[in-house]
């Protein structure tokens, strides 16, 4: 790969960084003395048209079909360019939820942040290489760790953002101490040359003790159990904006990137072809490797499922609830990425390898449709909370109190967005567990896998009590006040337009799979 090949793959991440500088001088420069609202909203603005250069210039350099083949330090096409476009319309809605929101005065610097987390967030996404995946998840990361601590009038978004720095410097630790074993085992810091010096020379006990290090730091960054103890108080005390950007946009490229890696398992044709490996000697190495690893992402899968749902049953803060929820939602995703690659009730004989790629797709493609809808699902929670917490001064779930009288148009957005959530038809949210419930039963169907998927069927309809508690008190208890609630216009469309898109969406599930699958 030469540079002009680098730099046309990097398109859409240079149109971000250009964007942000932008952001920076012309609100530090010639916006300086205006009101803060007009900087909020030319900040807000010039971001989410940075988001749309960036699309553009994604969709002009990114090809269709997903490869593995050569140096590449970054890939295209296939689910990562899904993934990437996903995480720039995530990051242009949560840049609209920004727009008259009052917990800062440098709003050129939280645009600015954005970006450059968002770019991050690109990077990671289509990274093909364990440096340009430690820099991208860096890069990511310490994005989120400055949004969370953004609220400076607020202690909690203090604590919140000390609390994620340490947990996020000890994850980096896990994750650089994997990647130098891997390195060290095969070589090189390319994810397919690593996978074919593994399916060559066999699994070693370093191999092992190297991917359950690489599990535990991409844990932290999915919010895993058990790995998962900085998300209730960062979704807490981070600014309703950015606690939306932290639980929409870095998930999204975090299983994005788990996706990469999963795929890496899986042999390109030509090299079982070209003799370095037979067939029969990939799938023994294939099964030592990917069995013990898939236990171990089944287990976690497991406990944050039954973490997540029941712990949020506990919360009075609705931050704290969807932070326990997106812990459990994390669960089903690694449910889904554990399954993905595996061979178990395939014959060497009857052995098909486009087969394979055809189930690991299915499963990849419903990982994607899952991660994405629930963020953007995610993002107009946090929007509505953003609402009701600027008009009553908490979160707290008694804070919905007669939502429907004091502003009905919000409490209908919550409706459809805690209900989506829950897996309730005809909302996309059932059509993601469905559609990943199939893919995991459809790729294995032993005990386990079906064991998990009626565990994550059973916890789900825990899910949907606690959503409706606060559907309750929004629907049904009455309100010990009944002034309205105003949600800034802005907002207010926003939210409109993503609970539009889920009710869509759910009508019309196959269009958001037909899109994943044609790139």
């Amino acid at each position: 790969m030469n540079y002009t090949d680098l730099f046309r793959l990097t398109l859409p991440e240079t149109a971000l960084e250009v964007t942000a500088l932008v952001v920076l001088i012309i609100d530090l420069g010639l916006l300086r003395k205006s009101s803060l609202k007009l900087r909020v909203a030319v900040a807000a603005l010039l971001g989410v048209v940075g988001c749309g250069a960036a699309l553009w210039a994604l969709n002009a350099s990114g090809g269709t079909g997903y490869s593995f083949e050569g140096d590449l330090l970054l890939a295209q096409g296939g689910f990562t360019g899904a993934a990437q476009s996903g995480i720039l319309v995530l990051t242009a809605l949560t840049l609209l939820l920004l727009i008259d929101s009052v917990f800062t005065k440098h709003v050129g610097e939280y645009v600015a942040v954005v970006l450059m987390a968002a770019a991050g967030g690109l990077l990671v996404a289509s990274a093909h290489d364990l440096l340009v995946i430690f820099i991208g998840l860096e890069l990511l990361s310490l994005g989120l760790y400055i949004l969370t601590a953004f609220a400076k009038s607020s202690g909690k978004s203090a604590e919140a953002a000390i609390k994620y720095y340490l947990f996020g410097g000890m994850s980096a630790a896990f994750l650089l101490f994997g990647f130098s074993y891997l390195y060290g085992l095969s070589g090189s810091t390319n994810i397919t040359e690593i996978q074919r010096f593994i399916a060559i020379s066999g699994p070693s006990p370093l191999l092992y003790v190297a991917l359950i290090f690489v599990v535990a730091g991409l844990g932290f960054k999915v919010a895993a159990v058990p790995f998962h103890l900085w998300a209730p108080d960062t979704y807490e005390g981070a600014p309703a904006p950015g606690a939306a950007f932290i639980a929409s946009v870095s998930k999204v490229a975090s299983f994005a990137l788990l996706l990469s890696l999963s795929f890496a398992w899986l042999l390109p044709n030509r090299i079982v072809e070209s003799g370095q490996t037979t067939l029969a000697q990939y799938i023994y190495s294939h099964s030592q490797v990917w069995s013990p690893l898939a236990f171990i992402l089944l287990i976690v899968s497991a406990a944050s499922m039954v973490v997540g749902n029941l712990a949020a049953l506990a919360q009075v803060s609705v931050r704290r609830l969807l932070a326990y929820s997106a812990i459990a939602h994390a669960g089903y995703l690694m449910l889904g990425v554990a399954v993905m690659p595996s061979l178990s009730g395939l014959e060497v004989v009857s052995f098909a390898y486009t087969d394979l790629w055809k189930l690991a797709y299915r499963s990849a493609n419903a990982v994607l449709y899952y991660v994405l809808t629930y963020g953007l699902t995610t993002i107009g929670a946090f929007g509505v909370v953003s609402v009701v917490e600027r008009d009553t001064g908490s979160d707290r779930i008694d804070s919905f109190l007669g939502l429907h009288k004091r502003n009905p148009l919000l409490a209908a957005v919550l409706l459809v967005l805690f209900l989506s959530l829950a897996g309730i038809p005809p909302l996309v949210g059932f059509w993601a567990k469905f559609f990943l419930f199939a893919a995991v039963l459809g790729v294995s169907a032993g005990p386990v896998p079906f064991a998990l998927v009626a565990l994550a069927i059973a916890l789900s309809a825990v899910s949907l009590y606690y959503y409706l508690q606060v559907l309750k008190r929004a629907y049904v208890m009455p309100a010990v006040n009944e002034t309205p609630i105003k949600a800034p216009a802005v907002t207010m469309a926003a939210l409109l337009l993503i609970a539009a898109a889920v009710v869509v969406l759910g009508c019309f599930p196959t269009l958001l799979l037909v899109w994943i699958g044609n790139h």
